[in-house]
């Protein structure tokens, strides 16, 4: 695993999932739906860019201008966005956060990290190799839970969750978005221990 420097500020959020109605809400979307509510709860305005086969926003957080990026190219070929446009502004590849979902987490929990591998997370991966394998960026990741045996991994990830469950997901999520602030002044230690402390009202 990569060090955790906890000093590196952000400028890029990238959110995976993959574009069109049919996959609207679905788990395998809950880093679009991220990215969805910050770019809502901080006033910012989608456009699609076909430079980067994406839909861009930009936000202002505690003063700093943050780019919002949502791949439109599915899943597997995320890094054809994420890469072309860091490369462009000469965004730092440790000043990337990527928020997906994450089957190794329950619903309800967001956890932050930075590096490591892909874990088999198809967006990761290509994000991973467009970067030409650098590995250094942050994610946010956000539990879905798991279906309990990986047959039944890509019919659980491309299905919409139970309302009670995507309710839990949703309360992570805004607790996520408090702590950006945190995360773009580059204090991820400070933002991580309120992040990971974070319990589901009973």
């Amino acid at each position: 695993m990569a060090k955790q420097t906890m000093k590196d500020p952000i400028q890029l959020i990238v959110g995976l999932g993959n574009p069109g109605g049919q996959y609207h809400q679905t788990r395998h979307n809950a880093g679009f739906d991220f990215v969805d509510e910050l770019a809502s709860r901080y006033s910012g305005f989608w456009k699609a860019d076909p430079k980067y086969k994406a839909e861009i926003c930009s936000i202002t957080i505690s003063g700093e201008k943050i780019w919002l990026m949502k791949p439109m190219t599915f899943m597997n070929r995320s890094g054809q966005s994420v890469a072309p446009f860091a490369n462009f502004f000469k965004i730092p590849v440790a000043e990337i956060l990527v928020a997906h979902d994450e089957l190794d987490i329950d619903a309800g929990t967001a956890r932050l990290k930075k590096g490591g591998g892909h874990g088999g997370h198809n967006g990761l991966r290509d994000i991973i190799a467009s970067l030409g394998n650098n590995r250094d960026f942050y994610r946010l990741r956000l539990g879905i839970g798991h279906p309990g045996h990986s047959s039944e991994v890509v019919n659980y990830v491309l299905r919409k969750a139970p309302a009670d469950e995507y309710s839990s997901l949703a309360r992570a999520m805004d607790c996520a978005i408090d702590q950006l602030p945190l995360v773009i002044s580059g204090d991820w230690a400070k933002a991580m221990n309120k992040l990971h402390s974070f319990k589901l009202e009973s």
